[in-house]
């Protein structure tokens, strides 16, 4: 009988696709992948550190693969494994901690996968971290997620990112093609970018900070390559999106106009605070460019709430910039301390109780910009590609432009796209729709 693993990812897209490329690790070396509910020899936990919540769940799962598994190993890898290793080596039950340079290796820490009185921790100094490794998921839905980008090098007071996966550094164009030429042979339908800092690509592809490649010749390449049907772009800073790519986007065969990015702070008094690199004139520019070609683009944004000196007139200037803008949802982030930051040391510590009021009346401007946005998709032609999950009798897809569709259960639309009709919002705010070719037939 082959040795059992199971897999539990916290955080971000780049999480999923290593925490995949590992997994196949595993099968390499003949190990079962089962469900991380499953009875398994051996669970791992590729951690986040981007909120606390993240840092808070982590015992939870620990204490989930012991319950079906008492005996199991449990080993630890991804950002807080790099950032706190020891916390995590001591919460009991853990067994192996390994860093960011580590995780990759993981095969090579396992002996005997007997318990270890306490968590073994392999984790280099940050700046130890400066070689690539590449990676995608697939198999675990419709879509994979392709890593083409790690580590930063922005220095924002609140961010540990840079502190847990090291400096700026890329895949090389040879290897991020052959990756997507390997995707795309397994059937799956759509691919979405993804890295710490996309918009960053071409740095570090040689080792060093050499540039041969910019992210805009990194699409130019994917946008040719054949059998991918869609392509995404995860998230990029509004300094790196240029022109040019925008104006790929939508003429692109494949890239979907769909744009994720960060704004952080609708104030320029905190974005200050934050070093991020841009004020917040150049993002309603670049959103003005995003709607001027592709009025029809869908358009995200990460915001972060209760930062240190918002004060209630600073997060209305948010709140009204965000609430003037033509975006079409939120993703919202309340400011929790992180050690090692500068902004755990910034004066006007915003009270608990406010970041959550605050997150709270973003959440609620995120619902008002999504209904406006499908209500005015309604009508329109669009592809969607349907997911695999029955949800209590229904399927769900994304048409190109994100908008979350819903029709009843039917097996044979798994992994398919069709075109449709977006014709009302249901109760649930995901939008019904018709198929074109039925409506042709009528």
């Amino acid at each position: 009988m082959n040795k059992k693993v199971a897999f539990y990812t916290l955080g971000c897209k780049l999480n999923f696709s290593e925490t995949s490329t590992i997994a196949r690790d595993f099968s390499k070396e003949g190990f079962d992948r089962v469900d991380f509910s499953e009875k398994a020899d051996i669970y791992v936990i590729n951690t986040c550190s981007v909120t606390e919540n993240a840092d808070k769940r982590f015992k939870t799962i620990v204490k989930q693969a012991q319950k079906i598994n008492e005996n199991a190993f449990v080993a630890a890898v991804g950002c807080y494994a790099q950032l706190k290793p020891q916390e995590l080596a001591d919460v009991h039950g853990v067994d192996l901690v390994l860093g960011a340079s580590e995780k990759f290796k993981i095969t090579d820490y396992l002996n005997d996968l007997s318990k270890n009185d306490f968590g073994e921790v392999h984790s280099c100094e940050i700046e130890e971290a400066d070689f690539y490794v590449g990676s995608y998921s697939v198999g675990d839905r419709t879509r994979a997620f392709l890593k083409v980008q790690d580590g930063c090098d922005y220095k924002c007071t609140y961010c540990t990112i840079p502190l847990a996966r090291g400096i700026s550094r890329s895949d090389t164009m040879t290897n991020v093609l052959k990756n997507a030429r390997e995707i795309s042979e397994q059937n799956i339908k759509e691919i979405v970018l993804t890295g710490v800092n996309i918009g960053d690509y071409g740095k570090g592809e040689f080792g060093n900070k050499k540039h041969e490649h910019t992210f805009l010749d990194l699409v130019t390449e994917l946008d040719q390559v054949e059998g991918i049907e869609r392509l995404r772009i995860s998230s990029i800073e509004p300094n790196l999106l240029k022109n040019e790519t925008i104006d790929l986007v939508s003429k692109s065969r494949a890239f979907v106009p769909h744009f994720h990015v960060p704004l952080q702070s609708g104030s320029n008094e905190i974005l200050k605070k934050m070093k991020r690199r841009y004020m917040r004139e150049l993002y309603v520019d670049r959103v003005s460019k995003i709607k001027e070609v592709m009025p029809h683009a869908c358009i995200g944004v990460d915001v972060i709430v209760g930062f240190p000196g918002e004060t209630d007139e600073l997060f209305l200037e948010t709140y009204t910039f965000l609430s003037t803008l033509d975006i079409s949802y939120l993703h919202v982030f309340t400011y929790s301390e992180r050690d090692n930051t500068e902004a755990v040391d910034m004066d006007g510590v915003v009270p608990n109780n406010v970041r959550s009021k605050r997150s709270k009346m973003l959440r609620g401007l995120s619902v008002k910009k999504r209904r406006a946005f499908y209500e005015s998709q309604l009508g329109t032609q669009r592809t969607v590609l349907f997911e695999s999950e029955n949800k209590e009798g229904y399927i769900h897809g994304f048409t190109e432009n994100y908008v979350k569709v819903k029709a009843p259960w039917n097996p044979e639309l798994v992994n398919t796209l069709h075109d449709v009709v977006l014709t009302e919002i249901d109760d649930d705010g995901l939008v019904r729709f018709n198929f074109v070719k039925e409506l042709n037939n009528v």
